[in-house]
């Protein structure tokens, strides 16, 4: 496993950022035209998973981090829901609504797995240790 200094280091917040764009990419088509609040939804759940990740990892304690990778969590369930529905009445194909749900749920179980391997460190979080020991 390599070093994380920077969240954007993390491989989970680079699969979050990957799967946002696609979102934004699928809901730029034609047929989302008149559909602006569904829109608007899933552009703020699916950039809540990454950006819930880069906070909680900002805070630089392993609670609120880890409290943060829940909302991430929460965020890969409420864009699952979101796509059943574009499924549903046709805004999407079943093979985009299949990928797409896919990748969420690999992102969420990617999140629980951090969350577990966070508990397991037993490490607090870098604004417990001494100021010179704390990375930036």
């Amino acid at each position: 496993m390599k070093q994380v200094r920077y969240f954007e280091d993390l491989e989970v917040w680079q699969a979050a950022r990957i799967f946002a764009k696609r979102i934004f990419e699928i809901t730029d088509s034609e047929k989302f035209k008149w559909e602006h609040r569904l829109t608007e939804q899933m552009h703020a759940s699916s950039g809540s998973i990454m950006d819930n990740i880069a906070e909680g990892y900002e805070r630089n304690g392993n609670k609120e981090f880890i409290n943060f990778l829940y909302y991430s969590k929460g965020s890969c369930g409420e864009i699952r829901s979101q796509l059943t529905r574009c499924l549903d009445v046709g805004l999407i194909s079943e093979d985009d609504y299949k990928i797409l749900r896919q990748q969420a749920i690999e992102i969420s179980v990617a999140i629980y797995n951090l969350i577990n391997s966070i508990y397991d460190s037993g490490f607090k979080g870098v604004k417990y240790c001494r100021p010179n020991e704390k990375a930036q």
